[in-house]
């Protein structure tokens, strides 16, 4: 399925499973899903299951968020207590869409708990208390931390029960952002698929000559090595060093979690002639998570000038980390020159990233995955010299395997089931049932607040009625999209002729006798209290003895 087609379904307010290959555009899709949400004000809340992936997409963790924290079970009085806690149930009960990125991380218990949450806060037996759900992830990734003797089956979130009732449309992405490379696109297919050709391996075994990158990023499985080989190499480097610390505000307990996952350590040493990797993506600056460089100097404000590969200079100014709650509260911020020495890196932690080169050493893998991972990084084979693999590194989960072959023939029927018209009638209506906004006007001007970095207003209640009025439903309907009673819609109607006085309101217009009626009885009261302009309903509706009713005054009034 190619991007348009997954954006469209998503678009429908069905729940989905956003999956695909390493460099498919997952993350795109999400950020475009996003940026069509906050622009039609429906309430979305984003998260994913680490720190960093949610740092991606600026979000929150999907634990913090739910409050589930690292619970594997609650009790009745878990939840009551989880609801007393104001934060969470205005998040909660507000959300209409929840994203939860990085979902091959993400324990089936916890998964469990986030649907029974859901369903606690919003008091209903729907699947996550009715929102829509898209979870985002490719579960040839790394797997979720388990318990000891757990197996991937009691691991993956496919294998919960919230992943069943939420009764998902697989999305899977085909199309190929990241290899440039039909060699190393075979390669990596040919892992998906759990069967290695003898050639592929002996073109992988054979990978190792010296890379033309100057220093090309070395990837390990373990912290250890990757700590020792960038102190080497700093050390190496004559000069002083220049520290950069982090600073850090907000909830202490989430920064802990926060400070963990993101990749800008909290601590920074750097000399001149430093090998340094970007860690954030600002296209503004013309950097990338993954971009790399060297530090040529710093500037009169001790802010390393880094020079990217390409030549271009850029100097790191320090970056914000921020999770903040629905309404725009700052929960935790993290602000760090957004740099980290890029000798070498795990392979945990070059999830998600692009790298131009890298030297890996594959020969200590120890899960399945992690050598997908690793060489799904790279664009090309050009940027890869390989030093060692084990049996390992080649190999995916069975389960998943199994899983993935599936997601695909789901996939391929969604994309036929799902014809762009419906998709366009469904979108349509989410909007609506979410209380956004289809008013083009506002859209645009939407767009434009959230380019600046505006908060958007809320929609007023008037709008909101005004646009169904433009629809042509009629007052019983617009009560009944609006979950008010036809007395408040008559009301809005009053507001609407004020604010917005070319709305065609004719449909709603009484016989000439009520006009004439309610017409003869507030002019009477007016007469009688000279110097006010407005009077209350309640002396028309006795003046006229209870002959036209309160709604029937309302309406009269809209058109006199």
């Amino acid at each position: 399925m190619n991007q348009e087609k997954a954006l469209s379904i998503l678009k429908s307010g069905k729940n989905i499973f956003l999956t695909g290959s390493a460099g498919a555009g997952k993350t795109y899709v999400l950020n475009q899903y996003i940026q069509y949400l906050k622009e039609r004000k429906i309430p979305v809340s984003i998260t994913a299951s680490t720190g960093i992936a949610a740092t991606h997409l600026e979000g929150t963790t999907i634990h913090a968020w739910s409050g589930i924290g690292i619970k594997n079970t609650l009790s009745l009085g878990n939840l009551r207590d989880l609801k007393e806690k104001k934060y969470l149930k205005k998040n909660i009960e507000k959300s209409k869409v929840l994203i939860i990125d990085e979902i091959s991380m993400l324990h089936k218990k916890q998964l469990d708990l986030v649907n029974e949450v859901l369903k606690f806060f919003r008091q209903t037996d729907q699947a996550f208390g009715g929102v829509q759900l898209i979870l985002c992830g490719d579960f040839f990734q790394l797997p979720p931390i388990g318990n000891y003797g757990e197996t991937n089956r009691d691991k993956f979130s496919f294998m919960s029960q919230a992943w069943l009732d939420a009764k998902l449309s697989i999305c899977y992405l085909t199309d190929q952002y990241r290899q440039t490379d039909q060699h190393l696109n075979n390669i990596l297919n040919e892992i998906r698929n759990g069967n290695v050709s003898q050639k592929s391996i002996e073109i992988l075994s054979s990978n190792n000559d010296e890379l033309n990158a100057n220093e090309p990023t070395k990837l390990f499985t373990h912290n250890l090595d990757v700590d020792r080989i960038n102190s080497e190499y700093l050390n190496s480097i004559r000069g002083e060093k220049s520290n950069f610390k982090a600073i850090i505000k907000g909830n202490l307990k989430l920064a802990e979690s926060v400070k963990k996952s993101i990749m800008a350590p909290e601590k920074l040493e750097l000399k001149v002639g430093a090998k340094v990797m970007f860690v954030k993506n600002n296209n503004e600056k013309g950097y990338l998570n993954g971009s790399l460089g060297i530090v040529l100097k710093f500037n009169e404000d001790n802010l390393p000038v880094v020079k990217l590969l390409n030549g271009y200079q850029i100097t790191a100014e320090a970056e914000d980390w921020r999770i903040e709650d629905q309404n725009g509260k700052l929960l935790v911020s993290y602000q760090q020159v957004p740099l980290r020495l890029a000798w070498a890196i795990t392979v945990h932690k070059s999830q998600g990233m692009t790298l131009d080169s890298a030297e890996m050493d594959l020969s200590k893998t120890f899960e399945k995955g992690q050598g997908y991972v690793a060489l799904s990084r790279v664009k090309s084979l050009k940027g890869l010299k390989l030093i060692g693999f084990n049996t390992i590194t080649l190999e995916v989960d069975d389960l998943a395997l199994k899983a993935d072959k599936r997601f695909q023939e789901l996939s391929l029927k969604a994309e036929s089931d799902f014809q762009n018209k419906e998709l366009e009638n469904l979108a349509l209506n989410f909007i609506k049932k979410s209380g956004g906004t289809i008013n083009l006007d506002e859209i645009k001007e939407n767009k434009r607040n959230l380019k600046k970095g505006l908060k958007i207003k809320k929609k007023s209640t008037y709008l909101s009625t005004k646009q169904l009025i433009d629809e042509g439903l009629s007052l019983k309907n617009i009560a009944k999209e609006r979950e008010l009673s036809t007395g408040t819609i008559t009301t809005h109607l009053l507001k609407i002729a004020e604010l917005y006085p070319a709305t065609n309101l004719s449909k709603f217009k009484p016989d000439k006798k009520i006009l004439s009626k309610v017409k003869k009885a507030r002019n009477k009261i007016l007469k009688e209290n000279s110097g006010e302009n407005t009077i209350s309903l309640k002396p028309i509706f006795e003046l006229l003895e209870g002959e036209i009713t309160y709604q029937e005054i309302k309406l009269a009034l809209v058109f006199l």
